[in-house]
């Protein structure tokens, strides 16, 4: 069976969103998720034992809303297989830029960072290493993204991501509600592979 990793973050239940969408919850059920990685705004109680009911393995890092959670750490290093996966929230991160992600991913040594506080799902690849942003799993607004004319008013997509590691392989599965022209919800699953560069040995 494969080992799937969680990776969820913005959570803000109740201060900016009631709960997890439904069609995610069914998604998620207990038995199929091996580890999660939280990404901070883990506000409420409920929502914790929530995820602690997918996965008792469940990390968290401190999130700008996580006031009272004051022994969370701000960083969180996990390895699977041979790829190391770091992991916080962005707030200590003057931008979400490649090369401050970069400097970040080094500063741990990791192959893979997660990050996340801008509500936005992100993936890219950059100098060898893996960059996810898993977004808000819960659509919750952003107060970052109001400072332009309008731009507040934008609806922020729900998303998760799993993480399935193989070797130095990593599939990463993207999970979106997206709504159609009449409204209607639908889970949109993507898929982005990355695999870590092998070291060239001697002769």
């Amino acid at each position: 069976m494969a080992f799937l990793i969680l990776v969820i973050g913005d959570l803000h239940i109740p201060d900016r969103a009631l709960d997890i969408p439904a069609k995610f919850k069914k998604l998620l059920a207990p038995g199929k998720i091996s580890q999660t990685l939280c990404l901070g705004n883990l506000t409420d109680k409920s929502t914790y034992e929530y995820l602690r009911s997918i996965s008792p393995d469940l990390k968290i890092v401190k999130g700008r809303m996580d006031v009272e959670a004051t022994s969370l750490p701000l960083t969180q290093v996990v390895t699977h297989g041979g790829v190391r996966i770091g992991f916080l929230e962005g707030f200590t991160l003057v931008s979400s830029e490649p090369d401050l992600l970069l400097a970040e991913a080094n500063k741990l040594d990791v192959d893979v960072l997660c990050w996340g506080g801008t509500h936005k799902f992100e993936c890219f690849e950059y100098m060898d290493k893996f960059f996810i942003n898993p977004g808000t799993a819960t659509g919750a607004f952003s107060t970052d993204w109001a400072d332009g004319e309008g731009e507040g008013e934008e609806e922020m997509v729900p998303s998760f991501c799993l993480m399935d590691v193989q070797g130095i392989s990593l599939t990463l599965y993207v999970y979106q509600l997206r709504k159609d022209a009449n409204g209607v919800e639908n889970v949109a699953v993507e898929k982005v592979t990355y695999t870590k560069p092998v070291e060239p040995t001697g002769p």
